[in-house]
């Protein structure tokens, strides 16, 4: 399975595969058509609230990890991370997100739970 992480800023490469965008809110200042993302799925996406609390700089990344990995247990979650996971299978997928540091966001938690 090849999954990756790229900021959504990052031009697109030929090796990328399936583009999924895995943040809520589209990111600013780029065109829809200049991103080539082939998915949103926003179910996937950490919830407003988990967003905001991370944010706000009140609890650690592993707890960030752990309250995510929580959420997506959720069944329509569950299910988008099961469709992610096939294309995976089948071929490369990107998780397109727009934060700063990718390393230390809800992207890296989900190229952790497909690979």
């Amino acid at each position: 399975m090849s999954v990756r992480v790229r900021r959504v800023y990052d031009p697109p490469e030929s090796g990328d595969g399936v583009r999924v965008l895995v943040d809520r809110l589209w990111p600013r200042g780029l065109a829809k058509d200049a991103a080539r993302v082939d998915e949103w799925p926003k179910a996937l996406t950490p919830s407003n609230e988990l967003r905001r609390w991370y944010h706000a700089g009140e609890g650690s990344y592993e707890e960030f990890a752990r309250r995510y990995e929580a959420e997506l247990a959720d069944p329509e979650a569950a299910e988008l991370l099961d469709r992610v996971r096939e294309s995976a299978a089948a071929g490369p997928v990107t998780l397109l997100t727009a934060v700063k540091e990718p390393e230390h966001s809800h992207a890296a938690v989900l190229a952790r739970l497909l690979g």
